[in-house]
């Protein structure tokens, strides 16, 4: 497979838009590592192979264990995630597969374990990633 355009050279002010979105991320309150855990499930489940080498060599840079990412793929059958991650990676998986809809229990445990303010940042950080996932597949990037 070979990329198809680099969106960055072809529409800067597209990619510049973009990055905004994770400038505006950087500036929260979110963990690096539930970031990182956001982007890298959203990139799973879309089938980024791009994101998701860049992002699973990101969560190790901000301390991420290996054996954590290597049971990101069924982290419901691990006792290697908090409360918190798992409200985090229930709510990346249903709004990444948004046709299905949020729930409303993976919604209302996301605010009640993280707060609605922290909340909000997580939808935004998988909003984001989801689609940077697209641009990704889109064109065909390939991790180095």
């Amino acid at each position: 497979m070979q990329t198809r355009m680099k969106l960055g050279e072809i529409d800067p002010e597209a990619y510049k838009a973009m990055s905004a979105l994770e400038k505006y991320l950087g500036s929260t309150g979110l963990n690096a590592k539930h970031r990182e855990l956001i982007k890298i499930r959203a990139s799973q489940l879309n089938g980024c192979a791009y994101c998701v080498d860049l992002h699973t060599k990101d969560a190790r840079k901000a301390g991420e264990t290996e054996q954590r990412l290597y049971a990101l793929t069924v982290w419901r059958e691990t006792p290697f995630f908090t409360d918190e991650e798992r409200a985090i990676l229930a709510l990346t998986e249903e709004a990444t597969f948004i046709a299905d809809r949020v729930s409303d229990a993976t919604y209302s445990q996301a605010v009640t374990v993280l707060g609605e303010k922290y909340t909000a940042q997580v939808l935004m950080a998988i909003i984001t990633i989801n689609a940077w996932n697209r641009i990704g597949v889109a064109t065909n990037m390939m991790p180095q």
